[in-house]
């Protein structure tokens, strides 16, 4: 399995509007591909102001590539989205589950 973990800076005047975008298109999108195990977003905190979470679990590379295309190491940005997002990064892990 492997777990990608997505992290966007969003300006605070945008927050808003960006999680209810987020809500009905980034996960909409995200959930339409097969492979994909779970999936789960975070907004704000107090302790990370500006950044919004998305943790999805996957089956397997190909799975992440078949969602994001060969470059499925990089940042994937539903059109439309683009403009709230100040920053953002995406890192993968490989899953070493606890029984």
């Amino acid at each position: 399995m492997i777990i990608r973990v997505f992290r966007a800076s969003i300006p605070k005047e945008l927050h808003d509007e960006f999680e209810v975008k987020f809500k009905a298109i980034s996960v909409p999108m995200v959930k339409a591909y097969s492979g994909l195990i779970s999936l789960e977003i975070a907004r704000p905190s107090q302790w990370n102001p500006d950044e919004f979470l998305m943790i999805s679990r996957w089956e397997s590379e190909s799975d992440l590539i078949n969602f994001a295309g060969e470059q499925w190491n990089e940042v994937h940005i539903p059109v439309g989205m683009e403009k709230y997002i100040a920053e953002c990064s995406v890192s993968h892990y490989e899953d070493i589950s606890i029984s």
